[in-house]
C-alpha cells in the first residue's frame, strides 16, 4: 500500500481545487491509521471534468465537513500503487494529500502536477486519429524509503516529438495535470466494459545533462 511518510519532496507536487462528488471509502488500514479515498471534480476551460481519486488519513480527515459538492483545496504528491483485480494487475493513481482546506468562497479550479524522476520504459510515440502527435512516457519519481512512483504522462505536438527522442534512464522534469479519461475495453466474453485512465498530461517537459545526475 501506499506510503504514509512525511516528506517536503519537491520532485513530486500536486496542487489541486475542486468539487468533492462522493463521499468517503475506507481504502487501507496501516500501524492502526486508516486511509479513506474519495474522487474530486476539477473542470477544465473546456468543461470537460477530470474526476481525481484523492487519498488521505484519517489524521488529516477528522476535523473536516467533506460533503458532495464541498470546495475543496488540496496539496500533496502523486502516488501510484498496484492492486490485484480478479488475477489481473491494476496501477492505481492518486492524488496523496498533506493539506486540505475547505473553501468557503468561490474559486478557480487548479490541477497543477509538476514531478521530476528517470524514464523507466522507452517512451511509445504515435500519432492520433486527426494527426496530432503523441508519446506516452513512463516516469519513476523517487521517495523515501526506496521507494518509488510509477506515473504515466502524455506528451503532444511539439513535446511529444521531443519525448520520442528520449531514452530508458534520461532524467526529466514535467509539470501539467493530472487527467481522466474513459475508454472502452472489450472482454474475451465480447462485453465492452467502460473503464477510467489516468495519466499526467505534460504542458512543459525539461531534461537534465549528464553531469548533473
Amino acid at each position: 500500500m501506499i506510503n504514509t511518510e512525511s516528506s517536503n519532496n519537491s520532485t513530486n507536487i500536486a496542487h489541486i481545487c475542486g468539487e468533492v462528488i462522493d463521499g468517503l471509502v475506507l481504502n487501507h488500514k496501516t500501524y492502526g491509521e486508516a486511509f479513506y479515498t474519495f474522487t474530486v471534480g476539477i473542470r477544465r476551460n473546456s468543461g470537460y471534468e477530470d474526476q481525481i481519486i484523492v487519498m488521505a488519513s484519517e489524521r488529516i480527515l477528522h476535523c473536516l465537513q467533506l460533503d458532495p459538492g464541498s470546495c475543496i483545496e488540496i496539496r500533496g504528491q502523486v502516488r501510484t500503487y498496484n492492486e490485484d483485480v480478479c488475477g489481473h494487475n491494476r496501477l492505481n493513481i492518486v492524488v496523496f494529500a498533506r493539506d486540505i482546506e475547505v473553501l468557503q468562497t468561490a474559486f478557480d479550479p487548479v490541477n497543477d502536477i509538476r514531478l521530476e524522476g528517470f524514464l523507466c520504459k522507452k517512451p511509445l510515440s504515435r500519432t492520433s486519429p486527426l494527426g496530432r502527435k503523441i508519446c506516452d512516457l513512463m516516469l519513476a519519481v523517487n521517495r523515501m524509503y526506496n521507494k518509488s512512483d510509477y506515473i504515466p504522462c502524455i506528451a503532444w505536438g511539439r513535446n511529444a516529438v521531443y519525448s520520442a527522442t528520449l531514452d530508458v534512464g534520461d532524467r526529466i522534469a514535467v509539470s501539467g495535470r493530472l487527467q481522466s479519461r474513459q475508454y472502452k475495453k472489450r472482454q474475451e466474453d465480447g462485453q465492452v466494459l467502460i473503464k477510467t485512465a489516468y495519466e499526467v498530461s505534460v504542458l512543459q517537459l525539461e531534461t537534465f545533462e549528464e553531469d548533473m545526475l
